[in-house]
């Protein structure tokens, strides 16, 4: 037995220190010569002295954090690095950025101007772009919207951004299991409706695929297990077909001298499961699960027909399922020739023919494309189409009656373009243009310009006039006919799919809008001076419900176009409307008084408490803030004037409290409550603004009366031209049934705004 004394057992640990320490330096030399190897392998030119400051920068600044795995936070930005430089190798610039991504947002002593001087701007900038689109929320439609915008700016600026947020996100999924349920499946949907679309629209479809398949385990972990289970237990079968297949075309192949590399394509997990849930069917019943790629090498593009030649000679093709992508490449730059041909025993199988340059824009889309050009300006030829469409609807947002649905319409921008398949059309001079699937001639009108759009009002199809919603297809030639003196039809936004075809007609549409109804305004007022009728809005409404529009301007557009006459309208301007059901009359009042008087009620129906007993002595409540009962609120004592009752959130408590200056002005704050009694009611009052048009008043009447038998205290409502604006006072119960009250009142349709009314404006 060895016994250790004090001085002994320090050394020991010292000692123990020192290795560990000297262990875990030597691990990190060996990962950074990894990292270097890889970038040697992949790289055109590396600077090796700046990724390893980098490294090591890295190190110094993560040296305190840990993943939720337990692991040094350091493994995330190597692993990101790694991914840079293996699966989207575009330069050394990139892979120091990837290093260092975490840095702005992680460490609170590190800032942009640190790694500008540290490592330049460029790559400063490319970790500030990466740390702006880090938290890519799903949830309301405008965040999520306004994060799509952010992505794609930062796209635009450097394209480096993205796909340093592609190798984050992806080592992120490889290590989802550490993460909870809720975030799993958060980050997990994220992940497949922004991230995959985008890395198949960078031509990623290795990250792409990965990315889908990691998704699907986390969204439907028991279809991913059951599913990856029954493909494992068929894979022998799978694999002795395949190699059944692949014997008699290897023969001929190598007869016809080409040289190629042959073999089973995967068919991924996510991809089996959407087609099983699409076409209602088991597994067993998917027959197109076979594929095989043929990769050849060599330069020449004729030498992938002669294969596809090749493989028709020994199977039976499927010439509905032929698809050229080398004659017309995808618009991430995809080349490669799909055909599924009848196999042995009569199955389908996929084949997929290309070059090796071919395969590795396939796979590292534009990362290959940097690789194989040497002309700067042409590194990215196959995307500027694309860049240019993102630029073209950051710069042109859709419009929109309302923020959330001009949010909405972006989204749906953005989708349709990520996830619909293209088709390629020519004009007649045989220009190629790339248009979404489902375009029409239309679409097609508005690419080639708008004004051509606006001014379509037929179209030929490979020489045949067609309607303009047909749908075009790969290959048509069309040729668009116009007329100066003619207008598309504002019907037409839901016969179209592109941005730029919708935002034109809906600008279109919403300028003839403003011209037919100021066209009718003019008339009417015309009569009316004629008349000495007063050109008051509220006869013109009641006018607008008895003549059954929905609302003023609707009337004043069917008299722009002639479709009811002035004299209808003075008519029933000068007569009493018929109304089919009873208005709802309520109380009017004048609003200063509305809201003193809904203030004091409130107040003296609830009373307050001072620390914990009831009031007995003087108080008041602020008008910078006008707490009511419900609110959390505290008091400040006053000279001479006893408690001045604040809500706690007010700009000038929270001034105070911050306030270091004067610690005695703090000591004069004092904790207030309002007195738990259920039984009591109070006071509440909402603010609403809106669209004027007949019945509205009943409509915001029956959206407060029907929920909890409410009482409708008074109202105050003001019409300025076709919009409405003023207040509703009602007794509630609690700040719960009030905010309960505004949720029904945003339901009435024509009302934008209704908020909690808490002071005079």
């Amino acid at each position: 037995m060895t016994v250790f004394g004090k001085h002994n057992r320090r050394n020991l640990l010292g000692g123990l220190r020192n290795a560990a320490s000297a262990s875990s330096e030597g691990a990190n030399r060996q990962k950074l010569e990894a990292l270097l190897s890889v970038c040697r392998n992949n790289l055109s030119s590396v600077d090796e002295e700046l990724i390893s400051r980098a490294f090591r920068y890295m190190l110094q600044a993560h040296r305190e954090h840990r993943r939720k795995s337990g692991e040094p936070y350091s493994t995330h930005p190597y692993a990101v690095a790694m991914i840079v430089a293996q699966e989207i190798p575009l330069d050394d610039v990139s892979v120091v950025a990837a290093l260092l991504h975490d840095i702005i947002e992680d460490c609170e002593h590190y800032s942009y101007e640190d790694l500008a001087e540290e490592f330049g701007s460029t790559v400063a900038d490319i970790v500030e772009g990466a740390t702006k689109i880090s938290t890519i929320l799903v949830s309301k439609e405008i965040t999520k919207a306004e994060n799509y915008r952010k992505l794609m700016v930062s796209m635009i600026n450097d394209i480096r951004v993205i796909l340093v947020k592609f190798a984050d996100r992806l080592h992120n999924m490889r290590t989802l299991e550490f993460v909870s349920e809720a975030k799993q499946e958060r980050i997990a949907r994220e992940t497949l409706e922004i991230y995959a679309p985008l890395a198949h629209r960078f031509g990623l479809g290795r990250i792409k695929w990965e990315l889908e398949d990691l998704s699907f385990k986390y969204l439907h972990p028991e279809d991913y297990r059951a599913l990856k289970k029954q493909i494992a237990a068929k894979r022998r079968d799978r694999e002795d077909y395949i190699e059944r297949f692949c014997k008699p075309l290897s023969t001929e192949l190598s007869r016809a001298n080409l040289r190629f590399e042959m073999s089973g394509r995967p068919k991924h997990l996510q991809s089996i499961y959407k087609k099983m849930v699409d076409r209602n069917k088991t597994l067993d019943e998917i027959y197109d699960l076979f594929a095989i790629r043929i990769i050849l090498d060599t330069k020449e593009e004729k030498d992938c027909y002669l294969a596809y030649a090749i493989v028709c000679e020994v199977y039976t093709p499927i010439p509905e399922r032929y698809k050229n992508y080398i004659a017309l490449p995808k618009r991430n730059g995809y080349k490669s020739i799909h055909t599924t041909v009848l196999g042995p025993d009569g199955k389908m199988v996929e084949v997929q023919i290309r070059t090796r340059e071919m395969h590795e824009v396939a796979e590292k889309g534009i990362a290959a494309h940097w690789a194989y050009k040497e002309n700067v300006q042409s590194k990215t030829s196959a995307f500027e189409n694309w860049i240019r469409w993102v630029r073209e609807v950051l710069e042109s947002p859709p419009a929109a009656a309302s923020e959330e649905e001009g949010a909405r319409q972006l989204l749906d921008n953005f989708r349709r373009n990520l996830y619909q398949d293209e088709i390629v059309v020519f004009t007649p001079k045989g220009d190629l243009i790339v248009l979404p699937n489902g375009s029409t001639p239309v679409d097609f009108a508005f690419e080639i310009h708008s004004e051509v759009g606006l001014h379509t009002i037929g179209a030929k199809v490979n020489g045949r006039i067609v309607p303009l919603n047909r749908k075009l297809h790969s290959g048509d030639q069309v040729e668009v006919i116009t007329s100066r003196n003619q207008y598309i039809s504002t019907d037409w936004e839901q016969n179209v799919v592109t941005h730029k075809a919708k935002t034109a007609i809906r600008r279109f549409v919403n300028e003839q809008t403003k011209q037919v109804l100021q066209k009718g305004r003019e008339k009417w007022e015309r009569k009316a001076k004629k008349l000495k009728i007063p050109l008051d809005e509220a006869p013109l409404l009641k006018a607008a419900e008895q003549l059954r529009f929905p609302s003023l301007s609707k009337m004043m557009v069917a008299l722009a176009k002639d479709e009811i006459t002035v004299d209808e309208i003075v008519r029933a301007v000068q007569s009493e409307p018929a109304s089919t059901e009873k208005e709802i009359v309520l109380p009017q009042k004048d609003q200063q008084q509305v809201f003193e008087e809904f203030a004091e009620v409130a107040r003296s129906e609830k009373g307050i408490m001072i620390q914990g007993q009831m009031a007995d002595m003087e108080f008041e409540f602020a008008r910078c803030c006008s707490p009511l009962p419900g609110d959390d609120v505290i008091g400040f004592v006053t000279l001479g004037r006893g408690i001045k009752i604040h809500r706690r959130n007010c700009r000038n408590i929270q001034r105070l409290m911050q306030d270091s200056s004067d610690s005695g002005m703090r000591d004069r704050l004092i904790e207030i409550a309002w007195p738990e009694n259920g039984s009591l009611e109070y006071l509440g009052g909402i603010r609403i603004e809106g669209e004027d048009r007949p019945g509205i008043l009943n409509e915001i009447a029956l959206a407060v009366t029907s929920y909890r038998n409410t009482n409708i205290r008074s109202v105050n409502i003001e019409s300025e031209q076709s919009f409405f604006h003023g207040s509703v006072l009602v007794t509630v119960q609690n700040l719960e049934h009030l905010e309960r009250l505004i949720e029904r009142l945003k339901k009435v349709k024509g009302i934008s705004r209704a908020e909690r009314y808490v002071e005079m404006s």
